[in-house]
């Protein structure tokens, strides 16, 4: 998981930097403190605690509830600051918002989102009024060959509008082959961190190695 002794507390006046990010959407939620006790106690718990100047050892969601449960923690280059996957219980902020930084760190990873929205539904029990209707991606998870013409569907059109440079209707036929394979992938027990795996290897396969 993470070496303490690795860290430069003395950087920070026994401090370092964390970020806490949600590991099934890459927003940001937060960005606090924490000192060796607080890193210990993140490890020793599953959870996350900080440590603020003005209130000392914190234990994240102990009043509230929104606890977040460790997914990693690593060290940047530095060893002066930690990046903390976690799987929020609740809000991050003491507004009540998903994310200290709002909207904009919302939407810094709409894919993560999508997948996270696309697993909650693979797991959800379908309605069972005879009245109600499953939802669309439901629909797609449960009928193989419906995802995958959709996929050939949505492929086609995406072809088709860049063949006449329209860029905005790309755009959405785009959005649209990404959703769908999304699902498809999905379907399989494929997940987005599996596809970001692959291309995280093919990128440092590509990447120029440094000379001595």
């Amino acid at each position: 998981m993470l070496d303490l002794d690795t860290l430069d507390f003395m950087k920070g006046a026994g401090l370092v930097t964390v970020v806490a990010q949600d590991a099934r959407t890459g927003a940001v939620l937060m960005v606090a403190h924490a000192d060796r006790e607080a890193l210990e106690r993140t490890l020793a718990t599953g959870e996350m605690h900080y440590r603020s100047r003005t209130r000392g050892l914190w234990h994240k969601g102990a009043t509230s509830g929104n606890v977040q449960r460790v997914v990693s923690l690593a060290a940047d280059c530095d060893a002066d600051a930690v990046l903390a996957r976690v799987t929020p219980a609740g809000p991050a902020c003491h507004t009540g918002a998903t994310s200290c930084f709002g909207d904009v760190a919302l939407g810094a990873d709409a894919l993560g989102a999508l997948d996270a929205t696309l697993a909650a539904r693979a797991v959800a029990t379908p309605p069972a009024s005879p009245d109600a209707r499953p939802s669309y991606t439901q629909r797609l998870l449960a009928d193989r060959n419906l995802r995958l013409k959709k996929i050939g569907e949505e492929a086609a059109e995406l072809v088709t509008a860049c063949a006449d440079a329209d860029r905005e209707r790309a755009a959405e036929e785009g959005a649209d082959v990404v959703y769908h394979t999304l699902v498809a992938l999905r379907a399989i027990g494929v997940t987005l961190d599996d596809v970001r795996a692959v291309l995280a290897a093919r990128a440092r396969a590509d990447a120029p190695r440094a000379t001595a």
